[in-house]
């Protein structure tokens, strides 16, 4: 079994009962490898993104159980430090553990975005939250011009949400 293996594993039996978040990271996991790979990131910045995708959420768990809620910006507090333990439990490495924490310490805010991993993990969490919100088509084109980045991204927002021949 591979580490992303062990994480995507581990991040089940974390979320476990909770089928809503388990089927939300796979799905913001399948975009991210799609869009990763098609924006030819290399081998281990494709291995960093993967592992986000895998944790990103990592902090709702946490901000439900200790505030009641779980806002972006609670979430983006208390992932880091659950990032760490969890990846440190399964022996990645330090630099990938940083990186990792930075981006769910970041993958809520939007400006500033350092990294193709960091926008990638961006524009695959927005085409699951879009599809799992039933998102308006003024509230995914807006998405479209603000968010999206990547021509992979921006193909696959459009082909998913049909329109084709938007730009």
């Amino acid at each position: 079994m591979t580490k992303l293996d062990q994480l995507y594993d581990r991040m089940i039996s974390y979320d476990g009962g909770n089928p809503h978040r388990i089927q939300h990271f796979t799905k913001v996991l399948g975009f991210s490898k799609y869009i990763g790979t098609m924006e030819q990131l290399d081998v281990e910045t494709q291995f960093t993104l993967e592992a986000t995708a895998i944790v990103h959420d990592i902090g709702i768990k946490a901000a439900e159980e200790t505030c009641g809620h779980s806002t972006g910006k609670l979430q983006e507090e208390l992932g880091p430090a659950l990032v760490e333990e969890m990846l440190g439990d399964l022996d990645f490495s330090k630099e990938v553990i940083a990186r990792v924490a930075y981006l769910v310490g970041h993958h809520h805010t939007y400006d500033n975005i350092d990294g193709l991993d960091y926008q990638i993990l961006v524009e695959a969490d927005f085409l699951v939250n879009l599809h799992e919100k039933n998102s308006d088509v003024k509230t995914v084109q807006n998405a479209y011009h603000t968010i999206f980045r990547t021509q992979t991204g921006k193909s696959l927002c459009r082909r998913m949400f049909g329109f084709a021949g938007m730009e």
